[in-house]
């Protein structure tokens, strides 16, 4: 069968990186009618055909939402290519499979990290020739990695390496970080490449399209329009990205007094956070679901007995729950509402301590040393939302709520405030009023 396709310039450089013997990961995105799905589906399709029997993935975030985007993408592609349902292919609706006539498949997959499912068993079994992530960005880095070990169905057979393709718009997430900025400082891998294709690449899409992306605010503006991936640069950020990013870097933090805070989950989806300290060093993270307050003392008197962490130098969240785990181990509590230290002009002492967090990433001393990717993804995406609130009245300083931040989550920010509270130590070096002989 004789396909002939015209793609844009940046789509025909991303044909040559999908076919080369190098490139084993490709990020195609930027901004919004870049023509990115399109490729996508394009080259699974030639692949299917041209290579017979092989297995591959189109996953998204969602599956509902691939079926009713992506997958018309797909459709759309196969009637400009004269391919035929029931004749060229056949989709199975139950198994949402797509089966071409030589054998060749295309599995549709949602990737949404589900609580049921944290480390994706449900990719396990499979064993892929090819994958397509669309819009990637709203995926996990764990998701990526888990799909991409997973393609290695018929690769020496038919002498190909491991292909990942992947489309989205600017993020500031796993993406920005593996992709992006590594392109931008010119230091990213052989391995990987990176297009940008915005919407004035893509000769094909309509002028009412652009119209419409020009009517967006600016910051939404900047992203899918201008694809800027620096875009947000709003005066109610707190917390620079990038500083973030190098918190988990920074191994060259002196070591000193040793400290463990500890947020203590209360229900749902909450999680129990218990960080050991080596003076601004987080050392280690603990992370466990909803648990008695007994045991989650018994794990912090744990900790202080390996590392020989002071009392005076433990502090545990008042609010909640969390006062019956301060009332056993009988250390220092945290409650978030309570007057900021020395009178100072915040709304309270979160907030203050929050602050000096901020100061405290923004200017690199602090270092987090994980190597787990949910933990840098979530304690990442909380400390993002961590905004100045109220910015336009003259009163104390604040920031956004904690409800707030759990309706853009969906979630408590139970790491990233497990971070601020190490924070009350630095603001308040004698604590001694405050510990319980």
């Amino acid at each position: 069968m004789k396909i002939e396709a015209e793609f844009t310039p940046k789509q025909s450089k991303a044909i040559k990186y999908l076919f080369d013997n190098e490139t084993s990961e490709l990020l195609f995105g930027g901004g919004a009618g870049g023509g990115k799905s399109y490729i996508g589906c394009a080259w699974i399709i030639y692949s299917c055909i041209k290579y017979k029997g092989i297995r591959c993935l189109i996953g998204r975030s969602k599956l509902d939402t691939l079926k009713k985007t992506t997958l018309a993408t797909f459709w759309q592609c196969c009637a400009e290519w004269g391919l035929k349902a029931n004749k060229d292919y056949t989709f199975n609706g139950s198994t949402n499979i797509i089966t071409f006539y030589n054998g060749s498949e295309v599995i549709l997959k949602d990737l949404f990290s589900y609580p049921s499912d944290p480390n994706f068993d449900s990719l396990g079994s499979l064993e892929l020739t090819l994958a397509f992530i669309d819009e990637c960005n709203q995926v996990t880095q764990k998701a990526k990695a888990i799909l991409s070990s997973r393609i290695r169905y018929k690769l020496d057979e038919l002498n190909l390496i491991p292909k990942l393709f992947m489309s989205c718009n600017p993020a500031k997430n796993w993406v920005y970080n593996e992709f992006y900025l590594p392109n931008k400082k010119g230091v990213l891998p052989k391995y990987r490449k990176f297009i940008q294709a915005l919407a004035s690449d893509n000769v094909h899409i309509s002028k009412h399209y652009k119209e419409q992306l020009l009517k967006l605010d600016e910051i939404s503006k900047q992203r899918l329009l201008y694809g800027n991936w620096e875009y947000d640069d709003s005066e109610d950020k707190l917390i620079e990205y990038d500083a973030i990013l190098n918190m988990y870097d920074a191994d060259n933090i002196a070591s000193g007094n040793k400290y463990i805070s500890c947020d203590v989950a209360r229900f749902g989806k909450d999680k129990t956070v218990i960080i050991y300290w080596n003076g601004l060093r987080a050392e280690r993270i603990k992370v466990f679901d909803t648990n008695t307050i007994t045991q989650v003392a018994d794990e912090i008197k744990e900790i202080q007995r390996l590392e020989n962490v002071p009392l005076k130098n433990i502090i545990v969240d008042d609010d909640g729950v969390g006062g019956g785990c301060r009332d056993i181990l009988r250390c220092l509590g945290f409650v978030n509402n309570s007057k900021a230290l020395n009178n100072e002009n915040y709304q309270n002492l979160k907030t203050q301590c929050y602050y000096k967090l901020a100061d405290y990433i923004n200017t690199g001393k602090i270092y987090v040393n994980t190597k787990d990717t949910t933990i840098k993804e979530n304690l990442t995406k909380e400390l993002e939302q961590v905004r100045r609130d109220k910015i336009d009245k003259d009163t104390k300083l604040a920031i956004v709520s904690k409800e707030k931040i759990k309706q853009q989550l969906g979630r408590s920010p139970d790491y990233s405030d497990a971070l601020m509270m190490r924070m009350y130590y630095e603001l308040k070096a004698n604590v001694g009023k405050y510990y319980i002989y």
